[in-house]
């Protein structure tokens, strides 16, 4: 059974920083994984991905306040994230990509206030 597990969100002041963590387990360590955001009433969208490799792909709006990293021994993802913005207020939700499959938690919230 595939289990992703996020923590890390909380309220930050603008201009703070966090860092969110995902723990997946149930799969192999060579997955490819990645972090997204929902915003209230906006769609879902891509933050960065990394491969078990570490190659890492970023949206470009999240390039230069937002870092990906991972640990393959422990099967987990970073998310940090500095210089926050009100806007970057939404629930963080990690992914890890399983063949044809995509598994998800159930997100961490990050509110920033102004």
């Amino acid at each position: 059974q595939v289990q992703v597990a996020e923590s890390g969100g909380g309220l930050v002041q603008a201009g703070g920083s966090l860092r969110l963590s995902c723990t997946v387990s149930g799969v192999a360590r060579d997955n490819a994984m990645g972090w997204y955001r929902q915003a209230p009433g906006k769609q879902r969208e891509l933050v960065a991905t990394v491969t078990s490799a570490g190659t890492t792909n970023y949206a470009d709006s999240m390039k230069g306040r937002f870092t990906i990293s991972r640990d393959n021994s422990k099967n987990t993802i970073y998310l940090q994230m500095i210089s926050l913005k009100p806007e970057d207020t939404a629930v963080y939700y990690c992914a890890v990509y399983v063949g044809r499959r995509d598994y998800w938690g159930q997100g961490t919230q990050v509110t920033v206030s102004s």
